[in-house]
């Protein structure tokens, strides 16, 4: 069983209604897998822009349950996230983004009718995610690539050069402005925030990426963004938009997996109590 944390809301009617148009299905609840301080945070934000309904259940890596046989029955690679749909599970990253900005098309996530422009978008979030995110895990996933101690620790001393480059080339080259593919917001913009968060950590000197630093406030600005903070957040830039308000309730009949879940629904709104998208 899956001791969980939850807020149900009630969906604006017109915006439920407009979805329900689109496909009837939305009565599902969606379930993404995820873990605090990952990559999954961009999905969670994308599911909130959308108005989906859904479940979010933590995969808790302190005690390795992301290789537990119930969670690689879910996903078999053994990582977050994993979002649980009608037709079936997805993993990676952009595919969940794309997903998402297609299952629900109304609310405008990526430029569907443009192929070129599409392709943009999926260039854009495949650099982060082969690319980015892969320099980032050299710094404490460096056994995934060598045995050895002292290349594992030359791996970690060269994130902060590699995160930098990577960094500097969205700065100068890749992030259009104001959002990354520029004046519409798409889902390449919570994928960036969330790798973002991270960059501080890795040792990037931050004064000089001002756009990219821009684009953190505008995040943290937007509604799905903002909505989600307790009162009272943590300022920290490693933590910036990782902050869920949920209210504790107990799904019955799953695994336990991690220590709690937030739901965004549409039957209900209840109060809610804040549980930190905290780094571990």
């Amino acid at each position: 069983m899956i001791l969980a944390t939850a807020e149900c809301r009630k969906a604006d009617p017109d915006r439920a209604a407009r979805d329900l148009s689109t496909d009837e299905r939305t009565t599902l609840m969606f379930r993404l897998y995820y873990a605090p301080g990952t990559c999954a945070l961009a999905t969670h934000i994308a599911l909130e822009e959308a108005g989906a309904p859904y479940e979010a259940v933590p995969v808790d890596f302190g005690s390795q349950a992301q290789r537990s046989p119930e969670y690689l029955a879910i996903n078999p690679k053994g990582r977050v996230p994993a979002l649980v749909t009608e037709s079936g599970t997805l993993t990676e990253t952009p595919g969940l983004l794309l997903f998402v900005a297609q299952r629900f098309p109304n609310a405008e996530l990526a430029p569907l009718s443009d192929p070129f422009a599409l392709a943009q978008v999926q260039e854009f979030n495949s650099y982060l995610c082969s690319t980015v995110h892969v320099a980032h895990a050299h710094g404490r996933r460096g056994a995934r690539w060598a045995d050895d101690a002292a290349a594992i620790e030359a791996m970690k001393r060269k994130v902060p050069a590699t995160m930098t480059e990577c960094f500097e080339l969205i700065e100068r080259k890749l992030l259009k402005g104001p959002w990354v593919m520029g004046e519409q917001y798409t889902i390449c913009d919570p994928y960036l925030f969330t790798i973002g968060t991270w960059i501080e950590g890795d040792g990037v000197d931050t004064t000089k990426l001002p756009r990219v630093m821009e684009h953190r406030k505008r995040m943290l600005a937007r509604p799905a963004v903002q909505k989600p903070w307790p009162p009272k957040g943590p300022k920290s830039p490693r933590l910036a938009g990782d902050a869920l308000i949920t209210r504790p309730f107990v799904a019955a009949g799953t695994i336990r997996l991690g220590p709690a879940v937030a739901v965004r629904g549409r039957a209900t709104r209840q109060p809610a109590t804040a549980w930190i998208y905290a780094r571990r």
